[in-house]
């Protein structure tokens, strides 16, 4: 019994880093998301997705014909503190990407009478991100929403915006030298969730306080009734809105 089960152990190990590979790379290559002499900024927020997307993209450099730089940026907030930067720090450093952590107050940036949420949140840190990514001559901004993410988001602004509109795989900005990729679009969120306790960087991983009980959970529910959980059904809708 022991011995089958190390066999087994020995078949699947690294499976899920495997499917995270592959499928990183056909995101990278089909949507053109990296060139030759890019500098890329990955966004870390601490949380499995973007910790994942860091290893991914390091194990792609030696893969992929690009030549490319690597560096990551986490921005702390007056709000959050459960992020394990040392842990985070090693991870990154390991796998060769510098990283650098950058204070900003989100709460203490409030005008009087507004009350904290999501999308003020994004907003500063994703102003943040932008104004270092000029500052320090990096080119793209990569982000760690996955598959589900976008399907999710697409559900959202239909259902109470009223709008067919998702977030992009790739999009350049008008006002910035900047462009914003999003290299896990491919992939679901188990496969991530696989990949990081594959990789042991779940003991690194933050959850935000304010996404607990979030609208995104709601939609999550519904949409995960209307594909029975099927990943194909999710690639079919993802096809969908990036052709």
């Amino acid at each position: 019994m022991a011995d089958r089960f190390l066999r087994r152990a020995a078949r699947t190990q690294g499976k899920a880093g495997e499917v995270v590979r592959k499928r990183t790379a056909r995101a990278v290559l089909e949507q053109e998301l990296i060139a030759d002499g890019d500098r890329i900024l990955i966004a870390v927020s601490g949380g499995k997705d973007s910790t994942v997307m860091a290893w991914a993209l390091s194990r792609l450099k030696q893969s992929l014909k690009f030549d490319y730089e690597l560096a990551a940026l986490h921005i702390s907030t007056d709000f959050c503190a459960c992020c394990k930067k040392s842990v985070l720090a090693e991870k990154l450093e390991g796998w060769g990407i510098p990283f650098t952590d950058l204070f900003v107050p989100v709460v203490g940036r409030l005008k009087p009478g507004r009350k904290m949420n999501c999308y003020w949140c994004s907003t500063q840190r994703r102003t943040e991100l932008l104004k270092y990514a000029v500052e320090n001559d990096f080119n793209k901004i990569a982000l760690g929403h996955h598959l589900d993410d976008i399907i999710e988001t697409f559900f959202m602004n239909l259902c109470a915006r009223g709008e067919l509109s998702a977030m992009p795989v790739k999009i350049d900005y008008r006002k910035y030298p900047v462009t914003l990729i999003r290299p896990l679009a491919f992939l679901e969120e188990r496969q991530i969730i696989a990949c990081a306790a594959e990789q042991d960087t779940l003991k690194a991983a933050c959850t935000c306080p304010y996404g607990i009980h979030s609208q995104r959970r709601e939609m999550r529910e519904k949409i995960a009734a209307l594909t029975g959980g099927s990943g194909a059904v999710k690639r079919r809708i993802i096809r969908a809105l990036t052709n």
